[in-house]
């Protein structure tokens, strides 16, 4: 004689041990994972923490557009050369579709205009990681360069966030003469007698490196960004050693004289606007004025 067995259908509210289960369902959209603690953060909490995490202080990056609300005073942000566009000038392969999927994340690599920080006028340019890793091509080269001009002909000084993984190889020759193209805008405003601020976030790296990113007057980083010029992965594989665990953070490099001070994402703004006070820089209100 045949049995057959019933196979009673699974109740998705039912637990097989028999004992409930008291770990909350979180969609992921609502939470991330710290990289450096492995903490569980909900996404609200980031956002009010400027995207640091509460447990071990590890920053994670942050969008072009709320890095310029985190230094420009609320409405006074006014964006210089936003219709500037990349295109594809060698006809590379591939890249007409890059650039439109690009623009989801953004106009360009870069975001230039004038603001207040703490009521004193300033150029602030932050470079955008979500549009192709912050590549620097021409048209990148060429907003930094205008507003390192218009700040010398306005007697402003200028503040660049800079996040980069190098020159677009897509424009080839062309990406990395914007190193010297503004290289040379930033000796005429220091020629000036101007003051230019340079904040590193993760990463800073290539051809960025090697030109306006470590040519501030003061170079201000955030805690353990990665600043390079080659990558570690690059340098190891070409010297077949093992570097050390923090080579290239913005505090091993401060250690070795490059960076000027490593400075917490929430005291940013206020560190920045202290350094424009001294270096003769005032509020545009009188009514703004610390005095």
């Amino acid at each position: 004689m045949d049995f057959f067995s019933f196979v009673k259908p699974k109740n998705d509210l039912e637990t097989t041990s028999g004992k409930q289960n008291n770990v909350p369902f979180i969609p992921e959209e609502m939470w991330m994972k710290c990289p450096k603690c492995n903490t569980l953060l909900l996404t609200t909490d980031m956002e009010e923490n400027l995207n640091v995490c509460t447990t071990c202080n590890h920053h994670f990056r942050m969008s072009a557009k709320r890095r310029i609300a985190l230094f420009a005073d609320e409405g006074t942000f006014n964006e210089r050369d936003g219709g500037l566009k990349s295109k594809n000038i060698l006809n590379f392969p591939g890249y007409d579709q890059k650039l439109e999927k690009a623009k989801d994340k953004g106009s360009e690599s870069v975001t230039c205009g004038t603001c207040e920080i703490n009521g004193i006028e300033t150029m602030l340019c932050v470079m955008n990681a979500e549009f192709m890793m912050g590549s620097m091509g021409t048209v990148t080269g060429e907003k930094i360069t205008r507003a390192f001009e218009y700040a010398t002909e306005n007697r402003l000084p200028v503040v660049v966030c800079t996040v980069s993984g190098g020159a677009r190889m897509q424009e080839g020759i062309l990406s990395l003469m914007q190193m010297a193209k503004t290289s040379g805008a930033v000796k005429r405003h220091s020629d000036a007698g101007l003051l230019y601020i340079t904040v590193l976030t993760d990463p800073t790296t290539g051809g960025v490196t090697a030109s306006f990113a470590m040519e501030g007057d003061i170079i201000l980083a955030e805690p353990d960004c990665l600043v390079a010029f080659a990558g570690p992965r690059v340098i190891e594989q070409t010297m077949r050693q093992k570097l050390p665990k923090d080579f290239q953070t913005s505090g091993f490099v401060m250690q070795k004289g490059f960076i000027d001070a490593v400075v917490s994402r929430h005291k940013l703004k206020s560190t920045v606007a202290k350094l424009l006070r001294l270096h003769g820089y005032v509020p545009t209100k009188k009514e703004d004025s610390v005095e």
